[in-house]
Protein backbone atom coordinates (compact mmCIF):
# COMPACT_ATOMS: atom_id res chain seq x y z
CA UNK A 1 0.00 0.00 0.00
CA UNK A 2 1.50 3.35 -1.00
CA UNK A 3 1.54 6.49 1.15
CA UNK A 4 -1.26 8.14 -0.82
CA UNK A 5 -3.60 5.23 -0.18
CA UNK A 6 -2.76 5.37 3.51
CA UNK A 7 -3.86 9.00 3.86
CA UNK A 8 -6.54 9.37 1.17
CA UNK A 9 -9.40 9.49 3.71
CA UNK A 10 -7.45 11.14 6.53
CA UNK A 11 -8.48 14.55 7.87
CA UNK A 12 -6.49 16.99 5.73
CA UNK A 13 -5.40 18.99 8.78
CA UNK A 14 -4.12 15.80 10.39
CA UNK A 15 -2.17 15.06 7.19
CA UNK A 16 -0.50 18.42 7.74
CA UNK A 17 0.71 17.23 11.15
CA UNK A 18 1.89 13.92 9.70
CA UNK A 19 3.92 15.73 7.04
CA UNK A 20 5.49 17.91 9.74
CA UNK A 21 6.92 14.79 11.35
CA UNK A 22 4.99 14.85 14.62
CA UNK A 23 4.49 11.09 14.91
CA UNK A 24 7.07 8.31 15.32
CA UNK A 25 7.21 4.52 15.37
CA UNK A 26 6.49 3.01 18.78
CA UNK A 27 4.61 6.00 20.18
CA UNK A 28 1.17 5.42 21.68
CA UNK A 29 -1.66 7.24 19.93
CA UNK A 30 -5.39 7.31 20.72
CA UNK A 31 -8.11 8.12 18.22
CA UNK A 32 -10.86 9.25 20.59
CA UNK A 33 -14.15 8.97 18.73
CA UNK A 34 -12.65 7.03 15.84
CA UNK A 35 -15.83 6.56 13.79
CA UNK A 36 -15.07 4.61 10.61
CA UNK A 37 -11.35 4.68 11.37
CA UNK A 38 -10.47 6.92 8.45
CA UNK A 39 -7.56 8.49 10.36
CA UNK A 40 -5.99 5.18 11.43
CA UNK A 41 -4.24 3.55 8.40
CA UNK A 42 -1.12 5.74 8.27
CA UNK A 43 -0.44 5.32 11.99
CA UNK A 44 -0.91 1.54 11.86
CA UNK A 45 1.32 1.22 8.79
CA UNK A 46 4.04 3.33 10.41
CA UNK A 47 4.04 1.11 13.50
CA UNK A 48 2.70 3.43 16.14
CA UNK A 49 0.89 1.69 18.99
CA UNK A 50 -2.65 2.62 17.99
CA UNK A 51 -5.72 2.66 20.23
CA UNK A 52 -9.26 3.53 19.15
CA UNK A 53 -12.43 4.33 21.06
CA UNK A 54 -15.97 5.20 20.07
CA UNK A 55 -19.24 5.50 21.95
CA UNK A 56 -20.94 3.26 19.37
CA UNK A 57 -20.31 -0.46 19.95
CA UNK A 58 -21.14 -1.37 16.35
CA UNK A 59 -18.52 1.09 15.14
CA UNK A 60 -15.93 -0.46 17.46
CA UNK A 61 -16.73 -3.96 16.21
CA UNK A 62 -16.33 -2.76 12.62
CA UNK A 63 -12.94 -1.27 13.48
CA UNK A 64 -11.83 -4.63 14.87
CA UNK A 65 -12.87 -6.34 11.63
CA UNK A 66 -11.23 -3.78 9.33
CA UNK A 67 -8.04 -3.35 11.37
CA UNK A 68 -7.35 -6.78 12.85
CA UNK A 69 -4.23 -5.55 14.65
CA UNK A 70 -6.46 -3.31 16.77
CA UNK A 71 -8.70 -6.08 18.10
CA UNK A 72 -7.40 -5.65 21.66
CA UNK A 73 -6.88 -1.91 21.40
CA UNK A 74 -10.37 -0.92 20.20
CA UNK A 75 -12.96 -0.34 22.91
CA UNK A 76 -16.35 1.21 23.39
CA UNK A 77 -16.01 4.21 25.69
CA UNK A 78 -17.46 7.60 26.52
CA UNK A 79 -15.03 10.49 26.28
CA UNK A 80 -16.08 11.56 29.76
CA UNK A 81 -14.64 8.33 31.22
CA UNK A 82 -11.83 6.78 29.21
CA UNK A 83 -10.53 3.35 30.32
CA UNK A 84 -6.88 4.40 30.40
CA UNK A 85 -4.28 5.41 32.94
CA UNK A 86 -3.17 8.97 33.55
CA UNK A 87 -0.37 10.11 31.20
CA UNK A 88 -0.73 7.06 28.93
CA UNK A 89 -0.59 8.45 25.38
CA UNK A 90 2.03 10.33 23.39
CA UNK A 91 -0.65 11.66 21.04
CA UNK A 92 -4.43 11.96 20.96
CA UNK A 93 -6.64 12.64 17.94
CA UNK A 94 -10.19 13.86 18.52
CA UNK A 95 -11.63 14.86 15.16
CA UNK A 96 -15.24 16.02 14.75
CA UNK A 97 -16.33 14.63 18.11
CA UNK A 98 -16.28 17.29 20.82
CA UNK A 99 -18.91 19.44 19.10
CA UNK A 100 -21.46 16.80 20.11
CA UNK A 101 -21.10 17.95 23.73
CA UNK A 102 -24.50 18.64 25.26
CA UNK A 103 -23.34 21.52 27.45
CA UNK A 104 -20.30 23.52 28.49
CA UNK A 105 -19.71 21.21 31.45
CA UNK A 106 -20.01 18.14 29.24
CA UNK A 107 -17.40 19.62 26.90
CA UNK A 108 -15.10 20.45 29.81
CA UNK A 109 -15.46 16.91 31.17
CA UNK A 110 -14.53 15.36 27.80
CA UNK A 111 -11.67 17.78 27.16
CA UNK A 112 -10.27 17.25 30.66
CA UNK A 113 -10.40 13.48 30.26
CA UNK A 114 -8.40 13.69 27.03
CA UNK A 115 -5.77 15.76 28.82
CA UNK A 116 -5.71 13.33 31.76
CA UNK A 117 -4.63 10.38 29.59
CA UNK A 118 -2.11 12.47 27.60
CA UNK A 119 1.56 12.36 28.56
CA UNK A 120 3.57 15.46 29.37
CA UNK A 121 4.92 16.79 26.04
CA UNK A 122 2.21 14.82 24.28
CA UNK A 123 0.07 16.35 21.53
CA UNK A 124 -3.69 16.78 21.33
CA UNK A 125 -5.24 17.28 17.88
CA UNK A 126 -8.83 18.59 17.87
CA UNK A 127 -11.20 19.44 15.04
CA UNK A 128 -14.61 20.80 15.96
CA UNK A 129 -17.14 23.54 15.30
CA UNK A 130 -16.43 27.04 16.57
CA UNK A 131 -18.20 30.38 16.63
CA UNK A 132 -15.23 32.15 15.04
CA UNK A 133 -16.17 33.64 11.67
CA UNK A 134 -19.87 32.74 11.80
CA UNK A 135 -21.03 34.76 14.79
CA UNK A 136 -23.71 36.54 12.73
CA UNK A 137 -25.24 33.34 11.36
CA UNK A 138 -25.66 31.22 14.50
CA UNK A 139 -28.59 31.08 16.90
CA UNK A 140 -27.69 30.29 20.48
CA UNK A 141 -29.75 27.55 22.09
CA UNK A 142 -27.97 27.71 25.41
CA UNK A 143 -25.07 26.38 27.48
CA UNK A 144 -22.62 26.51 24.58
CA UNK A 145 -24.87 24.84 22.01
CA UNK A 146 -26.05 26.76 18.93
CA UNK A 147 -28.09 26.15 15.80
CA UNK A 148 -25.97 26.53 12.69
CA UNK A 149 -26.98 27.76 9.27
CA UNK A 150 -26.55 24.20 7.93
CA UNK A 151 -29.46 23.09 10.14
CA UNK A 152 -27.42 21.25 12.77
CA UNK A 153 -27.15 21.96 16.49
CA UNK A 154 -23.56 21.84 17.77
CA UNK A 155 -21.47 22.83 20.74
CA UNK A 156 -19.25 25.68 19.56
CA UNK A 157 -15.72 26.13 20.83
CA UNK A 158 -14.96 29.72 21.77
CA UNK A 159 -11.48 31.13 22.10
CA UNK A 160 -12.17 32.24 25.65
CA UNK A 161 -13.20 28.74 26.74
CA UNK A 162 -10.21 27.18 25.02
CA UNK A 163 -7.78 29.67 26.56
CA UNK A 164 -9.23 29.08 30.04
CA UNK A 165 -8.83 25.31 29.66
CA UNK A 166 -5.30 25.68 28.34
CA UNK A 167 -4.33 27.60 31.49
CA UNK A 168 -6.01 25.07 33.79
CA UNK A 169 -4.36 22.08 32.11
CA UNK A 170 -0.93 23.56 31.33
CA UNK A 171 -1.39 23.35 27.57
CA UNK A 172 0.25 25.42 24.86
CA UNK A 173 -0.41 25.84 21.15
CA UNK A 174 1.87 23.71 19.00
CA UNK A 175 0.29 25.37 15.96
CA UNK A 176 -1.64 28.65 15.63
CA UNK A 177 -5.39 28.38 16.21
CA UNK A 178 -6.95 27.88 12.76
CA UNK A 179 -10.52 28.12 11.50
CA UNK A 180 -12.15 27.19 8.22
CA UNK A 181 -15.53 28.66 7.29
CA UNK A 182 -17.47 26.21 5.12
CA UNK A 183 -19.77 28.06 2.68
CA UNK A 184 -20.85 30.39 5.52
CA UNK A 185 -22.73 27.43 6.99
CA UNK A 186 -20.35 26.50 9.81
CA UNK A 187 -16.84 27.16 11.02
CA UNK A 188 -14.40 24.37 11.92
CA UNK A 189 -11.50 24.95 14.29
CA UNK A 190 -8.23 23.06 14.10
CA UNK A 191 -6.45 22.99 17.44
CA UNK A 192 -3.02 21.41 18.00
CA UNK A 193 -1.89 21.50 21.62
CA UNK A 194 1.04 20.24 23.65
CA UNK A 195 0.82 19.33 27.34
CA UNK A 196 3.65 21.05 29.21
CA UNK A 197 3.02 19.84 32.76
CA UNK A 198 0.61 17.63 34.70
Amino acid sequence: MNELNLIQNTDIYLIDQILKGRYFQGEKILDAGCGSGRNLPWFIHNKLEVFATDINLEVVENIKEIFTTLEKNSVQANLESLPYQKNEFDHIICSAVLHFASSTQNFIDMFSELVRVLKVNGTLFIRMTTDVGVEATIREIGDGVSSLKDGSDRFLLTKSLLFDLMIIHNLEFLEPFKTTVVEDLRSMATVMLIKKRC
